[in-house]
């Protein structure tokens, strides 16, 4: 079973590299991991989406706790939260194709970023179907280049 966990995390150096070596020391492979500054300056917060059954979050929770900069780690199913990435995408594009291309990027409420000669580049903004429906469609055109984010997600509501 695939966990986005969120934990709230001392903004200093070297905090990142000791959460994932956690991981990595007990086995668990890291799917996506976003890190970034929350609305305390001091505070960052990191998206940790990982596979495992419930046993495992509950140890992978209980070994993050244990690092003196965590301050708080929580689980958040899908149905409670909020998830997005971001996908930049560069196509080939031709004066054959162009507008297809803007077509598609339109009906995914996406932007064209750069223009070239031979190529668009794209960014898309969504969940997880959102960007791989995207990136299926687009891939008709040819894909030069792609990169997405790690998964960043909120929890709904004002719970915390």
């Amino acid at each position: 079973m695939r966990h986005t966990i969120s934990v709230i995390v001392e903004n200093k150096p070297g905090v990142l590299s000791r959460v994932s070596g956690l991981f990595s020391r007990r086995g668990f492979n890291i799917e996506s991991l976003a890190v970034g500054t929350t609305e305390d300056p001091s505070m960052s917060r990191m998206t940790i989406v990982v596979e495992g059954d419930e046993r495992d979050l509950e140890q992978i929770t209980k070994q993050l706790y244990k690092l003196v900069d965590t301050l708080k780690v929580f689980d958040l199913p899908a149905e409670k939260a909020i998830e997005r990435e971001l996908v930049l995408i560069k196509v080939a594009a031709s004066d054959r194709n162009r507008k297809e291309i803007t077509e598609i990027v339109d009906i995914f409420r996406g932007k064209i970023v750069d223009v070239a000669e031979t190529s668009l580049t794209i960014e898309i903004t969504g969940d997880e179907s959102k960007v791989e429906g995207a990136e299926k469609l687009l891939s008709k055109f040819g894909i030069k280049e792609l990169v997405r984010t790690g998964k960043i997600a909120l929890q709904r509501g004002s719970a915390e």
